[in-house]
């Protein structure tokens, strides 16, 4: 398989995920393998799991790069936290974890971190030259900011303060089906908090992610921001091509 290749795997609660991706076109050059996370969700046996998708895509594959993502934040190789999986991943060397299950060199990375790079790698900020900040609005809020193309990883923008509550407890997506509010209780929420981080961090262009953006249109024209927002485009393939492309990038 030629360079133009790579293999991501997206790690979820439910569900690990993986995909050959077409690096030129930015989508999946095959079909999406998906198995479900292991009811206890540990180091050893979820990279038994993604052992089992590598093996799937192992003859298109060949030595090409591998790219993983995670629901923690990863600081060089090591997942310092856990979001929806096992505790035992906190403080965990989870990248030599995974090079040893697959006698292989991984790239990981946080999953919020992929899909804001494939955003704007492929996605609703192709091309885009200035800074841009994508968040993922699901069970807590999950933030990348690119600049220039750059990755700034790990930004947990989630878990900003806002008056007197981390931001995710009442701005995700998660917040509004448990507190069954209507889209006119659930917007204040959003505009507070997209105001606040357009007031830290000044970007050119917010990119929203997550299930909930495929009804964008109930919430993204009620918010009075200066920057402009928009949905995201690459929908649950993001992590996967995200992944993928940040793998590539470092074996190049």
């Amino acid at each position: 398989m030629t360079s133009n290749f790579a293999l991501g795997i997206d790690i979820g609660g439910s569900g690990i995920k993986g995909a050959l991706v077409d690096l030129t076109a930015g989508d999946f050059a095959t079909e999406r393998l998906r198995i479900d996370t292991p009811s206890e969700s540990t180091p050893a046996n979820v990279a038994a799991v993604v052992g089992e998708i590598v093996e799937n895509f192992a003859d298109q594959l060949g030595d090409g790069p591998i790219g993983i993502t995670i629901p923690a934040i990863v600081q060089h190789g090591v997942t310092i936290s856990a979001a929806n999986i096992h505790e035992s991943w906190v403080n965990c060397p989870a990248e030599q974890i995974f090079e040893d299950a697959l006698g292989r060199d991984i790239v990981l990375v946080n999953d919020a971190d992929a899909a804001g790079v494939a955003e704007v790698g492929f996605g609703a900020a192709k091309g885009h030259p200035g800074l841009v900040i994508v968040t993922t609005l699901g069970t807590g809020i999950g933030s990348a900011i690119i600049h220039r193309g750059v990755l700034v990883p790990n930004s947990e923008l989630g878990h900003l303060e806002i008056d007197g509550y981390d931001a995710e407890k009442r701005a995700a997506s998660s917040a509004r089906e448990r507190e069954g509010l209507k889209w006119s209780e659930y917007v204040p929420r959003l505009q507070r908090y997209y105001e606040t981080v357009e007031f830290l961090f000044s970007p050119d262009l917010m990119v929203v992610g997550g299930g909930i953006s495929k009804k964008a249109d109930k919430f993204l024209p009620k918010l009075k921001l200066r920057t402009p927002i928009v949905p995201a485009q690459l929908q649950n393939r993001a992590g996967i091509v995200g992944a993928a492309w940040l793998a590539a990038a470092e074996a190049s």
